[in-house]
C-alpha cells in the first residue's frame, strides 16, 4: 500500500507540473526528461488536423516534437517514411497503447515499402518501444506519439517496463497531448506579433479600415501585414489564415 500511494504521488506531482508548463518547450522537455526515466529516451509526437482520406497533410502543417536526430528525421518526415510505417498506420486505425510487438506479429503481411520502413528504422537503431495514439473526436484530427526504448534495450525489456508502469506512462502522455493541443505553438509557422494582431481584430469582425483606425496605421500598412501573415502560415485567404492562427494557438495569446 505504501509503494502505491507513493508511486501515485510522484505520478501527481508529474501532472500537475505537466498542466502548469507555460510553453511548448518546457512541457516537451519535463515529458521527455520524465519518460527517459522509464527507458524511453527518444520520443515522437505529430498531431494533424489536416487529416482527409489516406493524406495526414502537409507535414509543414503537423506539430511535430522530438529528441530524435536530424539523420531520422529528415529520411522518416521529409522524404515521405512515415507514410509507409507500419506502426503509424496501426495508429491512425486505432487508438490506445500497441506494443512494437505488433510488427513481429504482423511481418509476414508487410508491404515491400513497410519492411523499408521496419529495415531503416534498424538501422537507425530504433527497434523497441511502444506507440500511442490519441483518440480524436474528430476525423479530421490525429494524434500519436513513438516511445523508443534506449538503444540495447529490447522489446522484452520494454513489456516489463510496461507491465509495471503502463498505466501511468499512458496518463502522462494523455495529459501531455491534451495540454499541448491548448499552447501556443510555432514550428514553421512563425506569426510576428503585429501579424498576430491584425488577425485577432479579424477574428473579431473587423474591417482592413477598423483595424487600421484602432491600431493607428494606414490600410495599406494593415493589408501589408495580412498578406504576410497569409504567407507565413501558407494560405490563400485572410479567413484560412485566421483559421490556422487559431489552430496552433498564436491567437489571443498572453505576452510573457
Amino acid at each position: 500500500m505504501v509503494l502505491i500511494l507513493s508511486a501515485m504521488g510522484d505520478l501527481s506531482t508529474y501532472l500537475e507540473a505537466l498542466t502548469n508548463a507555460p510553453s511548448v518547450e518546457a512541457l516537451w522537455r519535463l515529458h521527455s526528461a520524465k519518460l527517459a526515466e522509464f527507458g524511453f529516451d527518444r520520443l515522437l509526437y505529430g498531431f494533424t488536423r489536416y487529416r482527409s482520406g489516406t493524406s495526414l497533410g502537409d507535414p509543414q502543417d503537423w506539430v511535430v516534437l522530438t529528441n530524435l536526430p536530424a539523420n531520422y528525421i529528415e529520411p522518416f518526415i521529409n522524404d515521405g517514411l512515415y507514410f509507409h510505417g507500419p506502426m503509424l498506420k496501426w495508429a491512425l486505425e486505432n487508438s490506445g497503447a500497441c506494443s512494437w510487438r505488433w510488427m513481429e506479429q504482423h511481418a509476414a503481411v508487410f508491404t515491400p515499402s513497410e519492411r523499408k520502413v521496419v529495415e531503416f528504422n534498424r538501422r537507425m537503431g530504433v527497434t523497441a518501444g511502444y506507440t500511442v495514439s490519441f483518440r480524436s473526436i474528430s476525423a479530421r484530427s490525429k494524434g500519436g506519439v513513438a516511445l523508443i526504448a534506449r538503444p540495447g534495450m529490447t522489446q522484452d525489456a520494454v513489456e516489463q517496463v510496461w507491465v509495471r508502469h503502463g498505466t501511468e506512462i499512458l496518463v502522462m502522455n494523455n495529459v501531455a497531448h491534451l495540454k499541448l493541443l491548448t499552447l501556443p505553438y510555432s514550428g514553421t509557422r512563425h506569426l510576428t506579433k503585429r501579424q498576430r494582431e491584425v488577425l485577432e481584430w479579424v477574428g473579431d469582425g473587423k474591417t482592413t479600415q477598423d483595424i487600421a483606425i484602432l491600431l493607428g496605421l494606414t490600410a495599406a500598412t494593415v493589408e501589408k501585414h495580412l498578406r504576410l501573415a497569409r504567407d507565413a502560415l501558407d494560405v490563400e485567404t485572410t479567413a484560412q489564415a485566421v483559421l490556422k492562427a487559431a489552430f496552433y494557438n498564436q491567437m489571443f495569446v498572453l505576452e510573457s
